[in-house]
């Protein structure tokens, strides 16, 4: 295609889509039919001249992000309101994560560092961050590699689109999430690299986590084939109800003893609390029960999530302490 052809299918899409005249005054401008106009904006789409981006405002629910700080004392709650048309499992997960995108912009400035995990949730937020120009950021990998397959929900997939997106540079974790035996994650946890990228994570300003269950169809340890439905069965009978950077917690938070946490190579849970801002993502109410323990280990200060999930995670825990009292009157 040559050069004035470009230049006349540039000039259309900016009246076009920029200055908003109607294809009609388009057709008059250069001496074309409406159809023409027509097809050649079809043609600027095809050829990449514009991208289309749906910015509607994300509703929040502001009784149940009051509900959960009070609650929970968190910093922040973003919570996504019902929706009245498109409220499917997918199309939630993608509204959580735009809503977390706006969520981690609202903590951005020059010079930060960012921590990140894995999973579906944390994966559309970093679909839904815009580009933003930083000066001297970093983006870090917190926990090691699911796979080296380049799964989009990876954790070095995600440092690495996250790092492009806000102009920052980046630092991989080089290490798979769950090793064979207690010696080989020693071993690996030795070496210098996996151990300053460490040091650094402990440092972040932001950590950004996704909350994991154990149910099945949920748990992205199982779906990545790290483990099995045994496997979750075992664990759900030690108590285990989620994770929080891969890490299986009880109820109450704490962390499961043993097993494969022992075998996971990234950021300890303890070292959570001592990040100024630390962002749980869950955007599914079979996550509630996991969520609910990840708010009572204190291991996050600001969550997002769904309707759903909220107003669940607030029942569960009015229920338990209905049980307490109950309990305690007896």
């Amino acid at each position: 295609m040559d050069e004035t052809r470009l230049e006349l299918l540039g000039q259309v899409a900016v009246w076009y889509y920029e200055d908003k005249l109607d294809q009609a005054e388009i057709a008059s401008r250069v001496g074309k039919s409406r159809s023409m106009i027509s097809k050649m904006l079809n043609e600027v789409r095809e050829l990449g001249f514009v991208e289309t981006r749906v910015n509607y405002p994300l509703r929040r629910d502001a009784g149940l992000e009051e509900g959960l700080c009070e609650s929970f004392g968190l910093e922040q709650a973003w919570v996504l309101a019902r929706q009245r048309f498109d409220n499917t499992e997918d199309s939630t997960l993608r509204l959580v994560g735009k809503l977390a995108a706006k969520c981690l912009q609202s903590r951005l400035f020059d010079g930060i560092r960012i921590g990140v995990s894995w999973g579906m949730a944390v994966e559309e937020l970093v679909q839904a961050m815009p580009r933003i120009e930083l000066r001297e950021a970093e983006v870090v990998q917190i926990i090691g590699s699911i796979s080296y397959g380049g799964s989009p929900s990876d954790g070095s997939e995600l440092v690495r689109s996250l790092s492009g997106k806000l102009n920052a540079n980046f630092r991989f974790l080089p290490a798979p999430l769950i090793v064979n035996s207690n010696t080989a994650a020693k071993s690996l946890l030795d070496q210098q690299t996996i151990r300053d990228t460490l040091n650094v994570a402990r440092q972040v300003d932001v950590a950004v986590v996704g909350i994991g269950t154990t149910h099945p169809s949920l748990s992205t340890l199982f779906t990545s084939g790290y483990i099995t439905e045994e496997d979750l069965e075992h664990l759900s009978t030690r108590g285990a109800v989620g994770d929080v950077l891969s890490r299986s917690i009880d109820r109450w938070g704490r962390e499961i003893e043993g097993g494969f946490n022992e075998r996971t190579i990234g950021l300890e849970l303890a070292a959570l609390h001592s990040i100024p801002s630390v962002i749980g993502l869950a955007g599914h109410v079979l996550k509630a029960e996991a969520v609910l323990a990840a708010l009572r280990g204190g291991y996050i200060d600001t969550l997002v999530t769904d309707y759903a999930t909220a107003h669940q995670v607030l029942d569960l825990q009015t229920s338990t302490k209905t049980m307490h009292e109950q309990e305690r009157g007896a």
